[in-house]
């Protein structure tokens, strides 16, 4: 039998955690234990540090080209702007606008009485034009492609919903046909008793996690403070203080989770998730929009 694989970085926000295809995921869960998740894992003697806190701390500082003389006079602009508009709650109305939007697509395929079950939520359905099939076995998952033009370039991103027990194979599936090497988890599996998300990794005492196509080792971790770094090895045979409905109670976190999880990004596009797929994952993919445009100088 032909044997590939690959490794990940998974990132669980704290919400954080990492794994390798070797590929790299963040998450995070809302108010299951962290600390029970934390116990987990240090059951295995973890292995050499992924990443340090200086090193972090270096990647959320945003250094512009020399070229860009004007970039801290338009950040200023552009931050005095969005003050405003906060204050005159520009933003809150553009938000509750959206709701009266008719949609531009069907979502036939979600609905169709075979996948009804494989959607977490009802209500939140991907597009047929933007949804992300399953090739290998044409089959359907909850999650959306979207792409970000930024000047020259393009960012892109998979949002999808937190894998249901039934749809952990075709989570991986889809990010193995995607090549995507980093997974950003931005939920908890359990937020205030309701299940957000089916535990998708391999976790101490077994370390590994066998299901129908795949084998997948965690063979690393690192626990800081905000996030985990888990990462996995995947062979082809979660940010946890983000709670659902709030706000991080750190940007500074949040903005160092985004600058690591570009900087540790190599093929495919980054795969985000939540609970839903719609809510922290839209934001933390936003956030990763701004930073970016802020430092190509193109605010």
């Amino acid at each position: 039998m032909n044997e590939s694989n690959t490794a990940m970085l998974l990132l669980s926000m704290r919400v954080y955690a990492k794994a390798q295809r070797r590929q790299e995921t963040l998450g995070t869960e809302g108010y299951s234990s962290d600390e029970d998740e934390v116990q987990r894992l240090t059951t295995l003697p973890p292995g050499p540090s992924v990443v340090s806190e200086e090193e972090l701390t270096q990647l959320a500082l945003i250094k512009p080209s020399r070229s860009k003389c004007g970039l801290r006079h338009n950040a200023r602009q552009l931050i005095q702007k969005i003050q405003r508009q906060m204050e005159e709650q520009e933003i809150l109305k553009e938000f509750l606008s959206l709701e009266y939007l008719k949609p531009l697509d069907d979502c036939q395929v979600a609905k169709a009485p075979e996948n009804r079950e494989k959607n977490r939520y009802r209500d939140i359905l991907p597009y047929d034009a933007t949804r992300v099939p399953i090739r290998e076995t044409k089959g359907y998952i909850n999650a959306s492609y979207i792409r970000v033009p930024v000047g020259t370039e393009e960012l892109w991103y998979i949002s999808t919903q937190g894998p249901l027990l039934s749809t952990t194979q075709d989570f991986w599936q889809m990010v193995w046909e995607n090549n995507s090497n980093v997974i950003a988890m931005i939920t908890r599996e359990q937020e205030h008793g309701v299940s957000k998300c089916h535990r998708y990794w391999p976790e101490p005492p077994h370390n590994f996690l066998d299901l129908l196509r795949f084998q997948l080792q965690l063979l690393n971790y690192q626990i800081l403070d905000y996030f985990i770094i888990r990462i996995i090895e995947m062979v082809n045979k979660q940010f946890t203080n983000w709670p659902d409905h709030g706000t991080p109670k750190s940007l500074q976190h949040l903005v160092k989770f985004v600058r690591y999880m570009r900087k540790t990004h190599q093929s495919g596009p980054v795969v985000a998730h939540c609970s839903a797929g719609i809510g922290r994952s839209g934001v933390l993919l936003c956030v990763d929009v701004v930073l970016i445009y802020i430092e190509k100088d193109l605010c």
